[in-house]
């Protein structure tokens, strides 16, 4: 009997981990045969959790939405504070909570009721947030998008007054502003989108196959795509102080932090001119040297001269 119910859990995680599930690949997953997935599926269904099916060679498992809230332990009460919760949190008014928060909502408004997303929609519209100082994202917005991430499906969607078709892959929090990561299919090639200049509901496409990530360490890709790729110069700085005390005067959309020892690291960073990079970089109060490029080191020699110059007594 611990067996079956320890099963069961597996394949409701399963289920809310991607949309879609062919028989034989939860069979695999779970170790057992299809025919114990289809008994399981059915005493999940008994449980009150809504798992569709579908015959054929494209058939499978999904989990839908209920008429009734599953078994989480929660009541009608307690699942609406949960879900107004993690949408404020969603939106940045816990810090380093945004991305999981996200997670955590699309899986449960995944199963809520009708009558329970109503009541949540109605008391977040009665919440007036005065933390963050980002642009203001949608929670519905945000729950398409994950949801359109997490089940491969296509979506269009217009942005700054066009329609964009894209496949997304994930969506990323920087601290102020939340960004879509998608494979742009009018441009071929991979995009960010910030989510607060998305100005027409997505509207769903057809399923996808997930490309190959463009990156293998995609925090890095994004740091680089929102710091340096966009701008005409790009930097490469050393910092004499750790990474952890560098990385409290900066942030993702700044430029990127590596590090190299336990007392030095390097920023790479990007502008549409060099002083911006030299007064940035001057303005943390940390010892540094410019590694690249040489017009870098040539502009802030010459920065440093004009603030000596600037800081010499009148008629020296």
């Amino acid at each position: 009997m611990l067996e079956t119910s320890a099963r069961l859990l597996r394949l409701l995680s399963l289920m809310q981990s991607r949309r879609d599930w062919p028989g034989p690949e939860l069979a695999e997953r779970l170790g057992v045969t299809t025919r114990t997935v289809r008994r399981d599926v059915d005493r999940l269904r008994d449980l009150g959790y809504p798992v569709e099916s579908a015959t054929g060679t494209a058939g499978g498992y999904r989990l839908g939405v209920g008429a009734a809230l599953p078994p989480l332990l929660l009541d009608d009460e307690e699942a609406v504070a949960v879900a107004v919760g993690l949408r404020v949190a969603a939106v940045g008014s816990v810090s380093g909570m945004e991305e999981t928060s996200l997670r955590a909502l699309t899986k449960l408004e995944q199963v809520l009721p009708a009558r329970l997303r109503h009541r949540v929609t109605a008391m977040q519209s009665a919440i007036v947030p005065l933390t963050g100082s980002g642009p203001a994202v949608d929670a519905n917005l945000l729950a398409a998008l994950a949801a359109a991430c997490r089940a491969h499906e296509g979506i269009r969607f217009g942005y700054q007054k066009r329609t964009r078709r894209a496949e997304p892959y994930s969506l990323v929090h920087t601290g102020r502003r939340w960004y879509l990561l998608a494979f742009d299919l009018d441009r071929d090639d991979w995009r960010t989108f910030r989510v607060d200049r998305i100005d027409a509901p997505p509207q769903p496409g057809p399923r996808f196959t997930p490309r190959p990530a463009p990156a293998e360490d995609l925090r890095a890709f994004m740091s680089d795509a929102l710091s340096s790729a966009p701008y005409r110069f790009q930097a490469k700085v050393l910092f004499r102080a750790p990474i952890e005390v560098v990385a409290e005067h900066t942030s993702p959309t700044a430029g990127r932090l590596e590090k190299l020892d336990e007392q030095s690291c390097l920023f790479y960073a990007g502008a549409g001119s060099l002083d911006q990079i030299a007064v940035y970089i001057a303005l943390k109060g940390i010892d540094f040297q410019v590694v690249e490029p040489p017009e870098l080191r040539a502009h802030v020699r010459a920065l440093a001269a004009r603030l000596t110059r600037a800081g010499e007594e009148p008629g020296d």
